[in-house]
C-alpha cells in the first residue's frame, strides 16, 4: 500500500511531485533546523486517487490518525481541546506555485467549548473570538461554498457600528457578536450549522482542498501558465502559529531580492496583529519589512539571517511567508519566488557573479516569454505629462498599460472580447479575479502591497500592476474611482498605469520601444545600455554560443528581413511569394487569371517577372551570406480577386451598364469558387495546372542571385515547394526549377546553386517522407497548415466556433496553433524527421509555422533533432533563448 502521509521531518524540496511545492519546502526547511511549526503532508498521490474515485483511498484516514496523534503528543495538546487545544491549518500547496488559486482554512479545532480553552491559555479573549470568527469565515467561503461577500458585510457592519475602519478596534464583544452572525449565515446559505467536530472540520476542508484543484480559477491559472491538468495538488496540516496575539505578534511575507526590480535588499510587507490572508488578500494596508526593525529587532535580525540561509541554500531569489508569536518568529512558507521578466534576467546575472550559480544555469533560469516582455513598449520619457496624474501608488509589477477603466472580472473580459483595452480596477484582488486579470493590460488597486495577490499574479502573469494607491476611493458597485481633487473615473473612462513607477494617468499616455528592443535593433550598444540591458546581453551572448539550433525569420520583404537580421536572425525560414502580390499588383495577377490565351498568361507573368526579381534583389541583399528559403506561390487565387457577394452586387446593380472588366471578373470568381479552398487548388497543384507559374517564380528568383553574386555578395537561395502530398508532384516541379536555373547560368554566366525542397504540411506527405526526401534536398514543416490538416480544423472557423469550450474540457490544455501538438502533429513531424533523414542522410530540417516562436515548440524542436526554427522577426531573440535552453536542459543530446 502507497505512503498517503508524510511528517514534515521526512521530506525533502526535491519531492515537490509528491509533496508539492509548500510541503516539499516545508519539509527542507525543517531539515535545515528553521523554527518550522510542526505538521505533516498529505501527499499528491492522495489527491488524483480521490478525484478520479470521488473518495478517499485506502488507509489514508488510518495514516492521518497515526500522524495527527504524533503531532498531537509533539506539542502536548489534542486538536480542538476544550481546555487547551491544538489548531491546525489546512493549506493546499502543489507542485508549481499557483498564488491564491487553491483553498486555505485556518485555526481548524475551534468550536464554542475550545474557544474559551484559547482564550485562557492566550489570556486573550479578544484573539480567540477573533480566531474562531475567522475559521467560521474561511471554512463557509472555502469549504461550505458561501459568498464571501456576506460575511465581508457583517465585518463591516461591525466596524461600522464601531465608527471604525480597523479590524484592531474590534473588541472581544464584537468578535463574539460576529460568531454568531457567521454562523447564521453558514446555516442560511449552507442548510447545515457549522460543525463542531474537530476531526470532521479537518476532513472536509482536506477534501476542499482537493476539490480545489478543479476550481474554475485555478483550471484557468493552470491554462495561463501551462501547468499539467493531471498533478493535483498536496494537503499541508500544520500546528496554528498566531500573528494576531496582540501588537506583539503579526504575519508577513518577504523576498530575498526586490521581485519587481531583482534589486538586492530588504523587500516585503509586515502587518502586526494580523493572520497571513490579512497580507496576502490585501484587505488591510501593510508596513514595508523594514519597519519590523523597530517594531521587534531580534525577530527582524533572525529573519535577516533566514533569509540568507534560504538564498544560498536554493541559489535563488526565495519568497517568504512568517509569523511572529508573542515575539518568537516562526518560517510558514518559502519558495523560489515568482519575479518580473526584468528582474530575472538582473537576479541570473548577479547570482552568476556571486559565484552561486554558472553561465548555463544563469541562461535557463530566464524564459523566452520573459525576453518578449522586455521586449513590450513602456511609457515615453516625458510623455506623462500629456495625461493627468491621479496619484502613485506600489509599482508592484512593471510596465506600461492603457485601457478602459472596468470594475469586475465579468466586464474585462467582456470588453476585451470586443477586442477593446481595458485595465481592472479592484479595491484589492481575489482568486476569482483571474479571468479578469487575464483579459486586462494592467491591474490597479487601492489596497495591497507587493505581496498581495494582486501583485503577486500579475508578476507571475507578466501583467503591468500598481498596488496600494490609497488615496483612490474604489466603488465597484457604482463602477466609479475617485482621485484627490474629486475626479471621478467611471467605467470606460481611458486611464494609464505605470508599473515601474506606481504612478496613475488620467487619459492616454503615448508608449515608446523598449530599450531592449533598442538593443536588438542596434540603435542602443550593451556598454551605454542600463543594467537591464547589459543582462540581456550577456545571457544572450552565451545563449547563442550554447545553442544547437539555428533561428531563422519568416520575412517577406527587405525591410523586415533587415530587421530580422539585427534581430540575430541567421537566414530567412520563410519567404511567402504571394504577399509580394498585393496592393497595386494585384491587377498583374487578376490579368493572369482572366488570361484566355497562352499569349495573355505569359504577357502577365512577364510583367510580374521584374517585380518578382526586385523583391529578391532586396531580401537577397539584407540576407547576404545567409540561407533564404522562398516558397513558391501558395493560396489559391481567387484570394487575388474581388469577393464574390460584393461583386455580385456590384454588377447586379449596374445592370447592362456594367463593366466589362467586372463582368469577366465575376465570372473568373465563379469558375475558381471552391466549397473548401484551403484543400483545393493551391501550392504545387498550382503550379501544375497553371503553365510558367512556377517558372516565373523560379527565373526571378535565380536572376535576383546572379545580379547579386555579380555585385560581390554571396546570395543563399532554397526554393521550397508547397503542400506537396506525393513525390511526384516535387518531381515534376524540381525538373522544371532545375531546368530554368541551368538556363539562367547559361545567359548570366553565373553558377547559381539553390537547393531544392518541400513544405511538409499534410499528413501524407509526413508518412512517405522517406519517399519525398529522394527528390528533396531539405523539409520545412509548415505546421500551421500541418496542424489544420492532422486535426481536421478549419482554423479561422473553430477559434470563434468551440476552442474555448474544448479548452474548459481539457480537450486540449492550450491551442494546437500556439504550442505544437506533441503527440499528433509533433509525432508526424518526428516521423518525417526520422525516415526523411534514413533516405538522404545530409537532408535539411527546419519549420517555419507559427510554432517557431513558441517556447515549448522550440524545445520539442530540438529534442526531435531539426536544424533550425523560423518565426516573426520579434520572436527571434524569444527563440534564440529557447534554443540555448533546451540543449542546455537536454544536455546537448537529440534526436540526430
Amino acid at each position: 500500500m502507497p505512503k498517503f502521509v508524510y511528517d514534515f521531518t521526512e521530506g525533502n524540496k526535491d519531492l515537490k511531485d509528491l509533496l508539492g511545492g509548500k510541503g516539499a519546502n516545508l519539509a527542507e526547511m525543517t531539515n535545515l533546523g528553521l523554527p518550522v511549526p510542526p505538521g505533516f503532508t498529505i501527499t499528491t498521490e492522495a489527491c488524483r486517487y480521490y478525484l478520479e474515485h470521488g473518495t478517499l483511498p485506502e488507509g489514508l484516514e488510518s495514516e492521518i490518525d497515526d500522524h495527527l496523534t504524533a503531532l498531537e503528543s509533539a506539542m502536548g495538546k489534542r486538536l480542538g481541546e476544550a481546555g487547551d487545544p491544538l489548531l491546525v491549518s489546512v493549506r493546499s500547496g502543489a507542485k508549481f506555485s499557483m498564488p491564491g488559486m487553491m483553498e486555505t482554512v485556518l485555526n481548524i479545532g475551534l468550536n464554542d467549548e475550545s474557544v474559551h480553552g484559547l482564550a485562557a491559555q492566550a489570556g486573550d479573549e479578544r484573539f480567540a473570538w477573533d480566531s474562531y470568527r475567522r475559521l467560521i469565515q474561511m471554512f463557509g467561503r472555502t469549504v461550505l461554498d458561501i459568498d464571501g461577500e456576506l460575511f465581508e458585510d457583517a465585518l463591516e457592519a461591525a466596524k461600522d457600528a464601531r465608527g471604525t475602519k480597523d479590524d484592531n478596534d474590534l473588541d472581544a464583544g464584537d468578535f463574539r457578536e460576529l460568531v454568531g452572525t457567521f454562523k447564521d449565515i453558514v446555516s442560511d446559505q449552507a442548510g447545515r450549522d457549522f460543525p463542531t467536530d474537530p476531526r470532521e472540520q479537518m476532513n472536509l476542508a482536506m477534501m476542499a482542498v482537493f476539490d480545489s484543484w478543479n476550481a474554475e480559477r485555478a483550471i484557468l491559472y493552470r491554462r495561463q501558465e501551462r501547468i499539467p491538468v493531471d498533478l493535483g495538488t498536496a494537503v499541508n496540516v500544520c500546528s496554528m502559529v498566531f500573528g494576531n496575539m496582540g501588537m506583539d505578534s503579526g504575519t508577513g511575507v518577504c523576498f530575498t531580492r526586490d521581485p519587481a526590480s531583482g534589486q538586492q535588499g530588504v523587500y516585503g510587507d509586515y502587518l502586526q496583529s494580523a493572520q497571513g490572508e490579512d497580507v496576502v488578500a490585501g484587505i488591510r494596508n501593510v508596513v514595508p519589512l523594514i519597519e519590523l526593525e523597530k517594531i521587534d529587532k531580534p525577530s527582524y535580525d533572525q529573519l535577516l539571517e533566514i533569509m540568507e540561509t534560504l538564498e544560498n541554500h536554493y541559489l535563488d531569489m526565495c519568497d517568504i511567508e512568517f509569523t511572529i508569536e508573542r515575539g518568537k518568529l516562526w518560517m510558514l512558507q518559502t519558495r523560489v519566488g515568482k519575479r518580473t521578466a526584468a528582474a530575472a534576467f538582473r537576479i541570473a546575472c548577479q547570482l552568476l557573479d556571486q559565484g552561486l550559480i554558472d553561465a548555463d544555469e544563469a541562461v535557463d533560469r530566464v524564459t523566452g516569454d520573459q525576453l518578449a516582455q522586455l521586449m513590450f513598449p513602456r511609457f515615453a520619457a516625458g510623455a506623462a505629462k500629456e495625461g493627468t496624474l491621479l496619484t502613485k501608488g506600489m509599482n508592484a509589477s512593471p510596465g506600461a498599460a492603457v485601457g478602459k477603466a472596468v470594475f469586475t472580472s465579468a466586464r474585462a473580459a467582456e470588453f476585451a472580447g470586443r477586442g477593446e483595452d481595458v485595465i481592472l480596477v479592484r479595491r484589492e484582488t481575489n482568486p476569482d479575479d483571474l479571468s479578469g486579470m487575464v483579459a486586462a493590460q494592467g491591474v490597479l488597486t487601492s489596497r495591497g502591497g507587493k505581496t498581495s495577490h494582486a501583485a503577486v499574479v500579475a508578476r507571475g502573469m507578466g501583467k503591468t500592476c500598481v498596488c496600494g494607491a490609497e488615496e483612490l476611493d474604489v466603488d465597484v458597485k457604482g463602477g466609479v474611482f475617485t482621485a484627490p481633487g474629486g475626479v471621478t473615473v467611471r467605467e470606460g473612462d481611458v486611464i494609464s498605469i505605470d508599473g515601474t513607477s506606481g504612478e496613475v494617468f488620467l487619459g492616454e499616455v503615448p508608449v515608446e520601444d523598449s530599450p531592449v528592443v533598442r538593443y536588438f535593433e542596434g540603435e542602443l550598444k550593451a556598454a551605454d545600455g542600463d543594467e537591464l540591458v547589459q543582462a540581456v546581453h550577456r545571457l544572450m551572448k552565451h545563449a547563442d554560443e550554447r545553442a544547437r539550433l539555428k533561428v531563422r525569420a519568416n520575412a517577406d520583404n527587405p525591410e523586415d528581413s533587415a530587421r530580422a537580421r539585427r534581430f540575430g536572425a541567421q537566414g530567412i525560414g520563410l519567404c511567402r511569394t504571394e504577399h509580394m502580390f498585393l496592393g497595386d499588383r494585384r491587377q498583374l495577377v487578376e490579368k493572369l487569371i482572366l488570361a484566355e490565351t497562352d499569349d495573355e498568361r505569359q504577357a502577365a507573368l512577364d510583367a510580374l517577372e521584374p517585380l518578382q526579381k526586385q523583391d529578391f534583389e532586396g531580401i537577397f541583399t539584407a540576407m547576404d551570406g545567409l540561407p533564404v528559403t522562398i516558397r513558391l506561390i501558395d493560396p489559391p487565387l481567387h484570394e487575388f480577386l474581388p469577393d464574390l457577394t460584393e461583386l455580385s452586387v456590384k454588377v447586379a446593380l449596374a445592370g447592362d451598364a456594367a463593366d466589362p472588366q467586372d463582368r469577366r471578373l465575376l465570372e473568373a470568381v465563379h469558375r475558381l469558387h471552391e466549397q473548401n479552398p484551403m484543400l483545393g487548388l493551391r501550392g504545387v497543384r498550382l503550379g501544375l495546372v497553371i503553365p510558367g507559374l512556377f517558372s516565373m517564380q523560379v527565373r526571378a528568383i535565380a536572376e535576383a542571385a546572379a545580379e547579386r553574386a555579380r555585385a560581390g555578395g554571396e546570395p543563399k537561395p532554397e526554393i521550397m515547394i508547397p503542400l506537396v502530398g506525393a513525390v511526384q508532384e516535387l518531381e515534376a516541379i524540381r525538373d522544371e526549377a532545375l531546368e530554368i536555373l541551368a538556363q539562367v547560368e547559361e545567359s548570366t554566366g553565373v553558377d547559381v546553386h539553390a537547393l531544392i525542397g518541400t513544405m511538409i504540411e499534410l499528413p501524407r506527405a509526413a508518412l512517405t517522407a522517406g519517399q519525398i526526401a529522394e527528390a528533396a534536398e531539405f523539409f520545412s514543416f509548415g505546421t500551421n497548415d500541418l496542424t489544420q490538416t492532422t486535426w481536421g480544423f478549419s482554423r479561422d472557423d473553430v477559434e470563434a466556433a468551440f476552442f474555448s469550450r474544448y479548452l474548459e474540457l481539457g480537450i486540449f490544455g492550450v491551442s494546437p496553433f500556439e504550442t505544437l501538438d506533441r503527440d499528433g502533429v509533433g509525432r508526424l513531424v518526428r516521423i518525417a524527421a526520422e525516415e526523411g533523414r534514413k533516405a538522404r542522410p545530409d537532408l535539411k530540417l527546419g519549420i517555419c509555422g507559427e510554432h517557431g516562436g513558441d517556447p515549448d515548440s522550440v524545445h520539442f524542436c530540438h529534442e526531435v533533432g531539426l536544424d533550425y526554427v523560423s518565426c516573426s522577426p520579434f520572436r527571434i531573440p524569444v527563440a534564440r533563448l529557447e534554443a540555448a535552453r533546451a540543449a542546455i536542459e537536454s544536455g546537448g543530446s537529440d534526436a540526430r
